[in-house]
């Protein structure tokens, strides 16, 4: 057998969200969450982030009232709530050696400023970590991945409210405390950066309710640093040998030509992706970002000490997802591809997935290589996965030769970086099991290697079935990444 590039112990696994597995959403005491309230919207119907905001206060009450349909597919997920030891065998099948997962904050606190958390929430998890602790599996632990209590975007308008960070703290503190026997790899908040797209889905701001949205972002944004960074602090107090990470949608960005403008501009772009990881893993704001709220007029509102716990308190390791990368044009006319979330400007060298997102494997080590040098800590891909269309054959049987050629060539150039030097401690694949898209409430866009028998529209057996890509994955666990 080929020797493996991976070092002994390499976390191999597969990654979700409550909020898009779970279902459950108002069984064992849980609270509605901010992403309870997103809508399946049609392909033909949806625009760039069509499905994923709420923008408005009457939005909001109207989708609390019905008024704008009633296919919510992240309150039902794939019924991971009832189904957990089922699905949790299937990834022990695989061989995983962890699995990413979140708590949803109000499934513990229903409401988020709860004086006492859920015992049944609690006890959920406690169930959940005990399964997977049985087949030898690390949970790693996201605090926050989009399920706000969807109270605390109501009354306090989310993160743009200081009181957000003692809420936090508090839920922090509850499960470390819960759970420390149980859990030894924490992230604080999912792809932190997504606000600036998406404020509601990253902060829970209803935008207008403000009178600056980029003002209030960016506001709400250092609110969640000093949560993440105090949420580090209690940690290490609470479970001493756990490691807490934080976590970027990572998008590497190429200059579209060799002209400097170009050159810069696409710079700029990667500066202001990695301006989250320099908060938390440097611990201060980068001077390009105070340049930046200095021309936009953005003032930060800190509190005496806030630079402090930043700067004492960063995080052990930084994870990351990784789809794909972008171009950037100095020349603002340049017409730009729809690519899902983003708007990005198309790479003639690249093919894409269904959904339009551009295949890039070596950019995958790019990304590696810019964040070791960097930050100098271990690197951790949370996220990287296919969302593609799956055919099930008349025999049963789902040949997703394509998910497994994505995996691979993305796999090799991780390995190819490690030789490089990089510091790289795990790998969880997104969506190891179908899911609900995060992006678009699709259940037809599937990452899973394992099939989910569901529709768009909540039809379907929920059967679980194996796709080529299991055993295909179980052989690269099995060998640490030498055959694939």
């Amino acid at each position: 057998m080929k020797k493996s590039a991976f070092p002994d112990g390499f976390l191999w696994g597969g990654a979700t969200a409550a909020n898009q597995v779970e279902g459950g959403y108002n069984e064992g005491g849980k609270g509605l969450s901010i992403f309870d309230m997103v809508t399946f919207v049609p392909k033909e119907e949806r625009g760039v982030g069509h499905s994923m905001d709420v923008h408005s206060e009457q939005e909001l009450e109207e989708l609390l009232a019905g008024k704008r349909g009633d296919n919510f597919p992240k309150r039902r997920g794939v019924d991971f709530y009832h189904r957990y030891k089922e699905d949790i065998a299937l990834f022990a099948e695989m061989g995983f050696k962890t699995f990413r997962l979140s708590i949803s904050w109000p499934r513990i606190f229903p409401n988020g400023d709860d004086l006492e958390p859920n015992e049944e929430g609690l006890a959920f998890y406690d169930n959940v970590f005990d399964e997977l602790l049985k087949y030898g599996i690390e949970p790693l632990v996201t605090l926050s991945h989009y399920e706000m209590p969807l109270h605390l975007v109501r009354k306090y308008n989310g993160w743009t409210d200081r009181r957000l960070v003692e809420f936090f703290v508090n839920y922090a503190e509850t499960v470390f405390k819960r759970y420390k026997d149980k859990v030894k790899y924490w992230l604080t908040f999912n792809e932190i950066n997504i606000s600036t797209f998406s404020p509601y889905i990253g902060s829970g701001i209803l935008v207008d309710r403000v009178e600056n949205k980029e003002q209030a972002v960016y506001q709400a944004l250092h609110h969640q640093f000093v949560a993440s960074a105090r949420a580090v602090k209690l940690c290490h107090e609470i479970i001493p040998d756990a490691m807490i990470g934080c976590m970027l949608a990572r998008m590497e960005t190429y200059p579209e030509t060799c002209n400097p403008d170009d050159v810069l501009k696409a710079l700029e772009d990667d500066q202001k992706n990695l301006f989250f990881t320099d908060v938390q893993v440097r611990g201060y704001y980068p001077s390009f970002m105070k340049r930046y709220f200095e021309e936009n007029n953005i003032k930060i509102e800190m509190l005496p000490g806030d630079e402090e716990i930043l700067l004492q308190h960063p995080v052990d390791f930084l994870s990351f997802s990784y789809y794909m990368s972008m171009v950037s044009s100095a020349n603002p006319n340049k017409v730009q591809e729809k690519g899902n979330i983003f708007s990005v400007i198309k790479n003639p060298y690249l093919k894409a997935s269904d959904w339009g997102w551009q295949i890039d494997p070596k950019g995958l080590r790019i990304t590696l290589k810019k964040l070791y040098d960097r930050y100098q800590v271990p690197l951790f891909i949370v996220e990287n996965g296919l969302g593609a269309y799956d055919k099930v054959e008349e025999d049963g049987s789902i040949i997703d030769d394509y998910r497994i050629d994505y995996m691979r060539e993305h796999i090799e150039q991780m390995g190819e970086a490690i030789k490089d030097g990089v510091d790289l401690i795990g790998y969880t694949s997104w969506g190891c099991i179908d899911l609900i898209s995060a992006s678009t409430s699709e259940m037809s866009k599937r990452y899973g290697f394992i099939y989910v028998d569901q529709d768009d529209y909540g039809n379907g057996t929920l059967e679980r079935r194996k796709k080529k890509s299991f055993e295909w994955y179980k052989k690269v666990i099995e060998t640490n990444g030498a055959e694939l």
